[in-house]
């Protein structure tokens, strides 16, 4: 079979793989659709992100979706021909956040595609991949597309369920990527009064509005956009912050009201931050690293209607194209989420 393997920066290639078999308590999945993330695409501009680098070749992806091919001995909960969306999250269930249910923090987290433990997790980037039942979320009703877009619609679940209630509140959003998209659709979901969103590139700020978004600026035509939220100590009660660029949470901080929530779900490496300022104003900052529970989420609020991620996959393209497919999703001018087609 063949998986998509990064060896450093800009060095991707097609390596073949010997096909998996299930065991009991697992599945084989013939795998449909593999979204392009932002993790993704740090390892093949950078070969890693911050102090997270490459240390030997790793198979890239986790975003995937697959058909049930085989079921292992004693697996009666699911059935050969299920379209699946695949949780790539795999706590140990053992360790101490484990056990209060912090199972993103696990100790021994096997998150697919992953640099940060050494040897690295290997990704779900590859033709056949066997998992574990529990990691299986029946996408009954939603396309393979639709279903591999689980994975970066729960970190957004995550983050919205750190930041409290959204009914009625004012939303700033930077950062019109995949997530900062996903954003938009949660909290117009969860019943935000207003959205307002930035970014630097009008296909990404135009497809926000279409989203839900109410105002949208373009901060490189007009990089004293937020100015006119800054009056009386803010205007915004709640940032998701998708850029991870600390020069852009640096902005933000005079549009937020006093007690302001800050979700930093952007990852860029390490920032200088105003704390003065944010301390003045009394803000939360809080981080949002993955998700667990939220997955299963995610799918149900896709399988019932709730969320439309459609609009957000802009491009699904071959695995013989995928050098191209990274650098189509690298480019915001003109994709967000881009997906690679592993069905024949």
């Amino acid at each position: 079979m063949k998986a998509i393997v990064v060896h450093a920066a800009k060095d991707l290639r097609l390596e073949d793989r010997k096909r998996p078999e299930p065991s009991s308590g697992q599945v084989l999945l013939r795998m449909q659709a593999g979204g392009i993330c932002g993790s993704d695409l740090h390892y093949y501009q950078h070969g890693g992100f911050g102090a997270v680098r490459l240390k030997e070749p790793m198979i890239l992806g986790h975003e995937v979706s697959g058909i049930i091919e085989k079921v292992g001995p004693d697996v009666t909960e699911l059935q050969v021909g299920q379209l699946v969306a695949v949780s790539p999250s795999r706590p140990c269930y053992k360790c101490e956040y484990c056990h209060i249910g912090n199972h993103n923090h696990c100790l021994k987290m096997q998150f697919y595609g992953s640099a940060m433990p050494f040897p690295h997790i290997q990704g779900a980037f590859r033709e056949w991949l066997v998992v574990d039942v529990n990691q299986c979320a029946v996408a009954d009703g939603l396309t393979a597309a639709e279903a591999a877009m689980a994975e970066p619609l729960s970190v957004v679940l995550h983050a919205a369920r750190n930041a409290g209630d959204l009914l009625g509140k004012r939303i700033l959003v930077t950062g019109c990527g995949p997530i900062g998209m996903l954003a938009v659709l949660i909290a117009r979901a969860a019943g935000a009064a207003q959205i307002v969103v930035t970014d630097i590139q009008d296909f990404t700020i135009n497809m926000a509005g279409m989203l839900g978004a109410d105002e949208v600026h373009n901060v490189t035509n007009h990089p004293s956009a937020l100015l006119k939220y800054s009056g009386d100590k803010g205007h915004f009660d709640v940032l998701f912050e998708c850029t991870g660029l600390g020069a852009v949470v640096s902005s933000t901080v005079a549009a937020l009201r006093p007690g302001a929530t800050m979700m930093q779900l952007g990852f860029g490496g390490d920032m200088t931050l105003p704390m003065q300022a944010m301390t003045a104003k009394e803000l939360v900052l809080k981080g949002s690293f993955r998700f667990h529970a939220e997955f299963f989420t995610a799918v149900s609020l896709m399988r019932k209607g709730r969320l439309d991620v459609k609009p957000v996959v802009t491009h699904s393209m071959p695995l013989d194209n995928l050098n191209a497919a990274f650098d189509l999703a690298s480019d915001r001018s003109q994709a967000v989420k881009v997906q690679l087609n592993f069905a024949p």
